[in-house]
């Protein structure tokens, strides 16, 4: 399948720029794609593969957030400015520069699942469907779950991360090695790990402003901002249909993942029992047969 056409660009948030690629045809009936990335502080790179669906008929925006990727980087700002509310407001500021908040699907991956939560919960006028893919339903859910998989990683490499992360040396070499167990787990069970995934990684090594200012130095140490955050109570609030995936072996273990099955009134929950983290990139011919099945059946 190949896609009819792709634009690249930015628009502008307040003083920055939002990074943007849409795939696809703009002037589509169906609902624009609109993706959201996980970190925070991650890029785009690693869900690529989504512009599949532009082939098939649905128009994929995929942007970077603010202070990574292609989009305004901002390495002095502190907690007070990297929120949730700052994510919500560049989304639903991309939605109307690029007109599609008239008609559109939320697709969030990780954090983005949070934050396209938090989003719909507000009953935007122009939203026809959601899904929510490998999230937890609060950065306290996952924690907690986190301490159950880090207990079960090899003998020894727990204690190694352990070690590191009360003596504050998570940039050693010895704590990303045993870091690296963790996520050939939990993340991505793929060898070797996907290039689209691996630009991903990169940019968050090359500017881990906003990732370790809300989360921290890892995926299973959770020690910044976001450490108290979710959005379990607005969930009930979602009106559209929404689908819920998750991978069996994923760092979002099915504890952190119920509440959005649970609270959300109209949602499916698909597991892919191959899976950790990145079941579009582990399962691609399941996850796009599961999306397409989806897409197909919103209401028109």
């Amino acid at each position: 399948m190949s896609v009819a056409s792709i634009v690249k660009g930015t628009v502008p948030f307040g003083d920055f720029k939002t990074w943007y690629r849409i795939s696809g045809d703009p002037g589509s009936p169906l609902p624009a794609l609109v993706v959201v990335h996980g970190g925070p502080g991650s890029t785009h790179d690693y869900l690529r593969g989504m512009e599949v669906f532009a082939a098939v008929g649905w128009p994929v925006v995929l942007y970077d957030q603010l202070g990574n990727g292609g989009s305004t980087h901002l390495p002095d700002k502190g907690e007070d400015f990297w929120t949730p509310q700052l994510f919500l407001d560049e989304l639903d500021n991309l939605l109307h520069r690029l007109g599609v908040a008239d008609n559109y699907v939320l697709f969030g991956q990780s954090w983005g699942g949070l934050l396209v939560a938090r989003h719909a919960a507000a009953r935007p006028a122009g939203l026809r469907g959601l899904v929510i893919a490998n999230a937890p339903a609060s950065y306290p859910l996952w924690l907690r779950e986190m301490a159950v998989l880090r207990a079960q990683l090899p003998p020894g490499v727990n204690e190694v991360l352990l070690r590191h992360e009360a003596a504050g040396t998570t940039d050693s070499e010895e704590y990303h090695e045993a870091m690296r167990v963790f996520y050939e787990k939990h993340v991505c069970r793929l060898k070797p790990w996907p290039r689209d995934y691996q630009a991903s990684f990169y940019e968050i090594t090359n500017d881990p402003t906003v990732y370790r200012t809300m989360n921290g130095p890892s995926e299973f140490h959770v020690i910044g901002t976001l450490r108290d955050w979710g959005v379990e109570d607005c969930l009930p609030d979602i009106e559209v249909p929404t689908l819920v995936l998750s991978g069996r072996y994923d760092e979002a273990t099915p504890e952190t993942v119920r509440p959005y099955a649970e609270l959300i009134p109209d949602a499916r929950w698909e597991i892919f029992e191959e899976s950790s983290h990145l079941p579009h990139l582990e399962e691609p011919e399941r996850f796009i047969a599961t999306m397409i099945e989806y897409l197909r059946g919103l209401p028109r």
